[in-house]
């Protein structure tokens, strides 16, 4: 079905075509009647602004980009949610782009939104992503680009991500106060920065207490269903560990479950921490102890260094940390 245009609110009305533009604009010399008819009009057949050809006419481009990795993932769905809230404060509108985390999925919705010329592009990387020339494409044609969560250092542009080196290490010394001496940390790919740092955070807070951080005890494991099989193992080793540090919820929760079936004492006997604060901490029994990242303030801040940008901020990139939170619930002491 071809899309309703103003020529047919005209055409239905009789009235002119930049009349209806005028209204629907809001326009002060059009009479409140007429905008209220025009605008009726408009609902009635179900008439949808074309926002790029308003760009065109206005001169101003209110069409921004966004790159997400998972929208079904708790902490992804809270970053946009900010993004959306600070880009309609200031009137701009958002376009989204799911990679699942499909490097392939990335690089093809990068080239499309640099192709229909968006002010600016916000992106949350892939776990795969490694070489970074789609990135820097967006920057060598002159647009804005905002990394947010995952942290690309090599990449010259604006960066917006949780402190997870001292999330982690908060969560680690907590750990080590509350009793706890064998710490493992369930971790994803150590070629995601993130990764690192929650990694480094681990070990440091470990060393810091002097604990020896043992490879041994560092284990690649970011999923529930990794975690559920992983844990029975780690668990029947000759050093068995009594806490898990995990890189993210979903993993906490398969270490929970896991362990409630041998039969394991949490958190008396093994202590879990995991990473985002999810809604699975607050569902599970016990509830989980986890670091928040209050992913909406990330979402809010990545989006304001894009408005700075289109502003004409031509300060150098900077990479901004939000601060995390350790929240203790029932599966540490």
């Amino acid at each position: 079905m071809k899309p309703i245009t103003i020529k047919d609110i005209a055409r239905q009305l009789n009235i002119s075509v930049s009349t209806v533009s005028r209204a629907l604009q809001n326009h002060p010399d059009i009479s409140e009647r007429t905008k209220q008819i025009v605008q009726e009009c408009a609902r009635q057949l179900n008439y949808k602004p074309n926002l790029m050809a308003s760009n065109l006419r206005t001169c101003k481009n209110t069409t921004i980009g966004v790159v997400i990795p998972e929208l079904n993932h708790h902490f992804f769905s809270s970053v946009l949610d900010g993004i959306e809230q600070a880009a309609n404060e200031a009137g701009y509108h958002i376009v989204i782009c799911q990679t699942r985390e499909d490097v392939h999925k990335e690089i093809e919705a990068i080239h499309t939104l640099i192709s229909t010329r968006v002010a600016g592009i916000l992106v949350g990387v892939s776990k795969q992503t490694t070489e970074l020339h789609h990135l820097q494409e967006v920057i060598d044609n002159g647009i804005p680009l905002i990394l947010y969560d995952r942290p690309c250092p090599s990449l010259k542009c604006d960066q917006v991500v949780s402190d997870d080196y001292m999330g982690a290490y908060n969560a680690v010394e907590y750990l080590l106060q509350t009793g706890c001496k064998r710490v493992v940390c369930l971790t994803s790919s150590k070629q995601l920065e993130v990764s690192r740092r929650r990694f480094q955070g681990w070990r440091d807070a470990l060393l810091h207490y002097g604990v020896p951080a043992s490879e041994d005890w560092v284990v690649e494991c970011d999923t529930r269903m990794r975690a559920i099989v992983d844990t029975p193992l780690i668990l029947q080793s000759e050093l068995r560990p009594d806490a898990f540090f995990c890189v993210n919820d979903d993993c906490a929760a398969g270490v929970l479950h896991a362990a409630k079936i041998l039969g394991v004492n949490i958190p008396d006997e093994l202590a879990i921490c995991g990473f985002s604060d999810a809604p699975i901490c607050r569902a599970t029994m016990p509830m989980l102890t986890t670091v928040q990242q209050h992913g909406a303030e990330i979402g809010k801040r990545a989006m304001t260094k894009l408005l700075n940008r289109l502003d004409g901020d031509d300060k150098h990139p900077k990479t901004e940390m939000v601060p995390t939170d350790l929240i203790v619930r029932e599966t540490t002491k």
